[in-house]
């Protein structure tokens, strides 16, 4: 069973890319008067804001019969940012992470909504000996990928009890891995812990005996730790009926969540299932779902600590991100 779990999640997040050819942000089709918006997101329950506006409708309704919607799903924010570099996401769901690190060296790339808050944990293998957050000294954790949210996250938590990452000059070792290897990484005894998002936190402890070292509310700046945001390109900024458009849409579905959580999980696993054939467990997308918070709401203070982190760590040469949070045309939807 676990074998066939570990594989099942493997295929959603491989699932690539699942959107027609590309065209330009925002622009006009060459053979119709319709606008095309290309929104990129990943399968996954942090992302489930725009997963429900998608199957609800809520982004074709707000849009209008001459925006024609093209999705991308990508496995790692790294990848959706090259995406959005590309020209090949106008808009669309990440973690602030990524985006601050393709900011500071291109800013060209806005955060426009909070999405999700928590949604990430800290667990620890069942042969590793940790019990507190201090006993990661000399430890090797798993991450999704280098400079990630859960990476930043994991410093700041490491930060508390004075511990580093080994190459800061400290003794705990980061090891990137995607979320669906990190259970059988527990398994085969090749990390001693992991910094992960849902429902891969709740995956570790059900199917890997994993034990829930900082909970969601605990983990680096708790419930305001920031997991996931809307993002989009300073093109698509550009077309304010546009991005007012998304942002109604994105409005509407976080609503929906927090009113109708069961139904929302329940789009989800259809949404997953629809996109690889393979259906997701519904007690743990219950479970995991409990581990975070929809919202549209973004802390800026937190945004600003996760920039100073990552130059802390050398994968930014600046944490100079004035101007990358615009929340004027969010504040401009009639509550």
């Amino acid at each position: 069973m676990f074998r066939k779990l570990i594989i099942t999640i493997t295929a959603i997040l491989l699932i690539g890319i699942l959107s027609a050819c590309s065209q330009g942000e925002g622009t006009s089709n060459e053979n119709s008067d319709k606008q095309t918006v290309k929104i990129g997101y990943f399968p996954n329950l942090t992302h489930i804001a725009t997963i429900v506006a998608l199957e609800n409708k809520y982004f074709e309704d707000s849009f209008g019969e001459n925006v024609e919607i093209e999705t991308k799903t990508v496995s790692n924010g790294g990848l959706f940012m090259e995406a959005m570099t590309t020209k090949a996401i106008d808009v669309g769901t990440v973690g602030p992470g990524p985006l601050l690190n393709f900011y500071v060296k291109n800013p060209k790339f806005h955060i426009i909504s909070g999405a999700v808050n928590g949604g990430a944990v800290l667990v620890a293998s069942e042969d590793s000996n940790i019990e507190k957050l201090e006993d990661l000294d000399g430890k090797r954790v798993a991450i999704p990928v280098i400079g990630s949210t859960q990476d930043v996250m994991l410093r700041k938590a490491l930060q508390t009890v004075n511990l580093k990452a080994k190459e800061n000059g400290g003794t705990v070792e980061l090891f990137a891995a995607a979320p669906a290897d990190t259970a059988t990484l527990f398994v085969q005894k090749s990390v001693d812990a992991a910094a992960t998002q849902e429902p891969w936190g709740n995956i570790l402890e059900t199917q890997a005996k994993g034990k829930l070292l900082l909970d969601w509310d605990q983990f680096a700046w708790g419930k305001d730790s920031t997991n996931t945001v809307v993002a989009a390109s300073e093109a698509f900024m550009g077309n304010k009926d546009l991005v007012t458009s998304y942002l109604k849409a994105h409005k509407q579905a976080v609503i929906f969540i927090q009113e109708n959580p069961e139904e929302a999980q329940e789009l989800v696993i259809k949404h997953i299932k629809d996109l690889t054939g393979k259906e997701i467990n519904k007690e743990e997308t219950a479970a995991a779902f409990k581990r975070l918070q929809v919202t549209t709401d973004v802390n800026e203070q937190v945004i600003q600590e996760m920039a100073d982190i990552s130059k802390e760590a050398g994968y930014i040469t600046s944490n100079d991100i004035e101007g990358m949070i615009d929340l004027s045309h969010l504040n401009s939807i009639d509550n």
